[in-house]
């Protein structure tokens, strides 16, 4: 089922959904229920033919480059290996399968290898940097920014270097390609092997019923019923940190979810943190950078490494002074319970609670009932409607990748349809660890017609019983109003060029958009319209949120320390220089050693599990969050300076030079063309209770 030498299709592939064009399916999603994996190849492979067809048409043309002729034929070139490229990382990550793993290390250096004949073609090159070279008083501002984007690509991709400088930088890209896919495979096959099952119902005490309920259904569905089963999966494991008071039990828990891939089996990944470390910085070097974060930081807000490292030790000092704080508090409350020893970082969530509970009558279970997860998302789209006037409306005769997922036709208030907005919430075995949001279909125009995009929101949340509401803690709906913001920024896009559309934009500015969204979440206007009680439709009372807005500043010296710390162990192992080579146990160590982080805090995200950055696109730009949050901490003060967080002056500059207007444009000019001013630094210190340090 391959394409012949020739380009033309074998008959095999005449059903293969991705050379079809149905104009049946509504918005041109693709056609999720007819895509089997034995299409993927074929369609990958046909997808890079006809690219190379269309690069060679561009760079041996005997007409002069010109924009239309180059540039934007270069931006239309790859229309079907994007669609299928598009869809099969998007299942990777959503719903893979057994067929999609094997196909991911195979197809991932053959992409590789046709991304660097794009990039090193000497004749395509040639043309970009003429026009490059040029005045082009006729080009728009947008398409100045396009013409710029396309020339670095070529030139951060070594378009300058010698033959064999770009011989070996083809070769690091493909062993590159390999090993980040590895990576997050080992990671999610870690993650599922794992389980702890009880079978005594003592050593269930504190747990609530809500996960004791889950666990039970997940040991009767291992066939084992009469016993509970807990994951490594976030909706089991945190809870289960924070609320068991068998100590062993939280220690076993904690100790596997902070040693995943390190146990050097199989799934062990600290051959590939070495290997992928010591790669980019000898690609780095060959493109004449200091380090692979020099590489990185040349195109984000940040620009340089030292500049990320002033922000982080900035804050890293107020931080671990609140943590160590929050320690000594924890250690009365184990001494005065007669628990034996100190502290320990399988403690934390447990103790924490505890001190919680006492200084704020705090209790994080009283507050789920009031947290379904359909009245959350209610909650979303009425913010989306206050803030741009947005209506969502749940399409059912669409293809979808999986059963649980929910789609919504996405509409501006006059009726104008605006995109399509993909959710699926549950966590399942075949979905990867965290939240995300991501496209089918990215928003660009055609002729002046906007292509509307197709948008996903990916979550975890544990599934309930049938018939049961899924109930959602409060930092699970913080995080559905995150990635909703992502969304936002992606279905609001307004730009001509796909490559330049919706969340194109630097790491450190894409956070922007969808942190400033969690300021809404627990607004007592906001929460009072989605917080109804699952049992009574009793809104949340009053005193509910009062104490939720008392305790929001609560264990942040921790949650900043966490965070902090994986931000340092990103930057350290990205500032490395090429020919640098580092034991990954002992650089872990020694990193967090030289920050003097306390025992009982671990990095948010280990060497072995740090998906973020060695398979998730953020190298030397975990930090991108804290300095997003500068940015989103800033920004929302304009709401409120207004007096209202609905105010439609703020609102409607907010979509009209941050959310539409993607990468066309620098990031500090568009922040300052929304505030007036940059951002500063005393808002995200007052949101995190730092500022009183």
């Amino acid at each position: 089922m391959t394409a012949s030498d020739n380009g033309a299709f074998e008959a095999s592939d005449i059903h293969n959904p991705f050379f079809i064009t149905d104009h049946t399916i509504p918005f041109q999603v693709p056609p999720f229920e007819k895509i089997k994996p034995e299409h993927f190849m074929p369609a990958f492979l046909q997808g890079m033919k006809e690219e190379e067809d269309k690069i060679k048409a561009i760079y041996t043309q005997e007409a002069s480059p010109t924009f239309e002729n180059t540039i934007e034929a270069l931006e239309k070139s790859g229309e079907l290996l994007k669609r299928v490229s598009t869809v099969f990382f998007n299942l990777s990550s959503a719903n893979t399968s057994t067929e999609i793993e094997k196909i991911a290390p195979e197809i991932a250096p053959q992409l590789s290898h046709h991304g660097d004949d794009i990039y090193l073609n000497a004749a395509l090159f040639e043309r970009v940097k003429f026009l490059q070279d040029e005045q082009h008083p006729d080009l728009s501002a947008e398409q100045v920014q396009l013409l710029d984007k396309t020339y670095k690509a070529f030139v951060r991709s070594g378009a300058n270097l010698d033959d064999s400088q770009q011989a070996r930088t083809r070769e690091i890209n493909k062993e590159l390609s390999v090993l980040t896919v590895k990576f997050g495979q080992n990671l999610l096959a870690e993650t599922n092997k794992f389980e702890l099952i009880v079978t005594d119902q003592n050593d269930l005490a504190g747990l609530p019923d809500s996960l004791l309920a889950a666990a039970a259904r997940s040991a009767e569905n291992a066939g084992q019923p009469g016993s509970w089963k807990f994951t490594l999966h976030n909706p089991s494991v945190m809870p289960f940190l924070q609320y068991a008071e068998n100590r062993q039990l939280r220690k076993q828990m904690y100790e596997a979810y902070i040693n995943r891939c390190n146990y050097g089996d199989e799934f062990d990944n600290k051959n590939i943190v070495h290997k992928i470390t010591s790669l980019r910085a000898e690609k780095a070097g060959l493109l004449g950078y200091k380090s692979h974060a020099d590489y990185v930081l040349e195109e984000s807000m940040a620009k340089t490494p030292d500049k990320v490292f002033k922000l982080l030790n900035d804050l890293w000092i107020p931080a671990l002074l609140v943590a160590k704080q929050e320690s000594y508090e924890m250690q009365e409350v184990m001494n005065r319970e007669g628990e034996k020893g100190r502290l320990e970082a399988w403690d934390w969530a447990f103790f924490a609670d505890k001190v919680r509970k006492e200084k704020y009558n705090y209790h994080a279970e009283e507050l789920k009932p009031y947290f379904k997860l359909e009245n959350a998302r209610n909650g979303i789209f009425s913010v989306a409607g206050n803030l741009y006037g947005l209506t969502f409306t749940e399409i059912t005769d669409i293809p979808k990748y999986h059963e649980d997922v929910i789609v919504y036709e996405v509409n501006e208030a006059d009726g104008t349809h605006v995109g399509v907005l993909y959710m699926d919430f549950f966590t399942r075995e075949s979905k990867r660890g965290g939240a995300w949001m991501t496209s089918y279909r990215r928003q660009s125009k055609k002729d002046d017609l906007r292509i509307s995009p197709i948008i996903s929101i990916v979550c975890n949340y544990a599934k309930p019983a049938a018939g049961q509401s899924a109930l959602l803690t409060p930092d699970e709906v913080e995080t559905l109003f995150h990635e909703f913001g992502h969304a936002l920024h992606g279905l609001l896009s307004n730009v001509k060029y796909e490559s330049l559309s919706g969340t194109s934009v630097p790491r450190d500015f894409v956070e922007l958009p969808s942190q400033i969204m969690e300021h809404w979440a627990f607004e007592p206007e906001v929460i009072r319209n989605y917080a109804l009680h699952d049992q009574t439709s009793e809104v949340i009372p009053d005193q509910l949120i009062k104490k939720m807005k008392s305790a929001s500043k609560f264990n942040q010296g921790f949650s900043t320390v966490e965070y902090l710390a994986a931000s340092f162990l990103d930057m350290g192992y990205h500032t490395l220089t090429s020919g640098e080579s580092v034991d990954v146990s002992v650089f872990e160590k020694e990193q967090m050693d030289n920050l003097e982080l306390i025992d009982q805090i671990s990095p948010r995200y280990r060497s072995t599990y740090f998906q973020h950055v060695f398979s998730g696109g953020y190298s030397a730009g975990y930090y991108s969050y804290i300095w997003s949050e500068v940015l989103d901490s800033d920004a929302y003060a304009a709401f409120k300076e207004a007096g209202s967080i609905f105010d439609p002056v703020v609102s409607t500059s907010f979509r009209k030079n941050i959310l539409e207007k993607g990468g066309t444009v620098d990031p500090m000019t568009l922040y300052k063309s929304f505030r007036g001013r940059e951002p500063d630094v005393k808002f995200l210190l007052e949101n995190r209770g730092l500022d009183k340090v």
